[in-house]
């Protein structure tokens, strides 16, 4: 057993989850259905935005470099404290977008120790379906998972044996809850034609993504990460954020629909009010939901699919599970 630290550094936020990874006989010897299971230590969460107008300008904003080193800071006095042995840190959507990308690089060197890894679309993909259907039963495959983020969504095909991911196909489409924020929806709240615009936006990214990810076969979707789990918490009306109560939650497309529409209808304080709604995600869980209605519509048409199940593993422990 080993003890890791998994890194996701996205456009919106930045995660930590220190683990115990344990990896049967099996696996280490190659044989098929072999497991590597994870125990959390610890788990943390904070906005950061760094992708802070990049969409816009192409490049990091000096402060939310700033924002993401504090909790680089923090993370690493964490992993220190928990005896951790190896620590993989995953960039996404808006490192690779910024053409002062090597600011960022060399400043996670500095604080980390080790350099930040710009994975590709598919490796994200891999990884998020790894993370998501791990305490998933095998017999409710082919899943679809869908990795609704701030500046990508990662869409993905494949089975689960019990032990390893099977892979069938897997797209990053580049459209997310801070992206398409900041591209459509500048009203508070956003008025009927930039929400018209927003979901034009939404469906023509998604659009391409379902061209290259047949889901006609899969049988479950699975959502994960920030925009999912807050939805799912707003559809039991939790009082506040609860893992435990939205993880392998159960939403309705109905469902998704009023809420979406809710929430972009809303203004600035209405959505701050919601007890389960990250303070750093309430200027941007409108974008984010009109994605997930977008997913829920083609899965209804294309897979016969009526709801989506909360994950709240994703590709954090993926990324956890890569490093054990």
């Amino acid at each position: 057993m080993s003890r890791v630290a998994a890194i996701d550094c996205g456009t919106n936020s930045i995660r930590l989850l220190v683990a115990d990874v344990s990896v049967s006989p099996e696996e280490e010897s190659g044989v098929p259905g072999g497991r590597r299971d994870l125990r959390d230590v610890h788990r943390e969460m904070r906005i950061v935005r760094l992708g802070q107008g990049v969409d816009a300008t192409g490049r990091l904003a000096e402060e939310a470099i700033e924002r993401t080193r504090q909790a680089l800071v923090d993370y690493a006095a964490i992993a220190r404290r928990k005896g951790v042995q190896a620590v993989r840190m995953v960039a996404t959507s808006a490192t690779r977008d910024a053409s002062n990308r090597e600011d960022f690089f060399g400043m996670v060197r500095d604080v980390l120790g080790v350099d930040a890894e710009v994975i590709t679309g598919d490796e994200e993909a891999r990884l998020s379906f790894t993370g998501a259907v791990g305490d998933l039963d095998p017999a409710d495959g082919p899943f679809v998972v869908a990795d609704v983020g701030g500046g990508s969504t990662e869409l993905v095909v494949g089975t689960w044996d019990g032990g390893r991911a099977h892979i069938t196909a897997a797209h990053s489409a580049d459209i997310g809850c801070v992206r398409l924020t900041e591209r459509c929806l500048a009203g508070d709240p956003p008025t009927e034609q930039e929400v018209a615009e927003a979901q034009r936006v939404a469906r023509q990214e998604l659009d391409e993504a379902f061209a290259a990810v047949d889901a006609s076969g899969a049988r479950t979707w699975v959502g994960v990460a920030g925009t999912v789990t807050t939805l799912s918490a707003i559809a039991q009306d939790l009082p506040e954020y609860d893992p435990a109560a939205i993880h392998l939650s159960r939403i309705p497309r109905d469902r998704i629909d009023r809420i979406s529409a809710d929430l972009l209808a809303m203004g600035h304080d209405e959505r701050a009010a919601i007890g389960s709604m990250h303070p750093g995600r309430v200027d941007v869980i409108g974008g984010g939901a009109l994605v997930v209605r977008v997913l829920a519509e083609e899965l209804a048409e294309r897979a016969g699919i009526s709801a989506m199940i909360a994950s709240e593993h994703d590709i954090l422990d993926g990324i956890a599970l890569s490093v054990g």
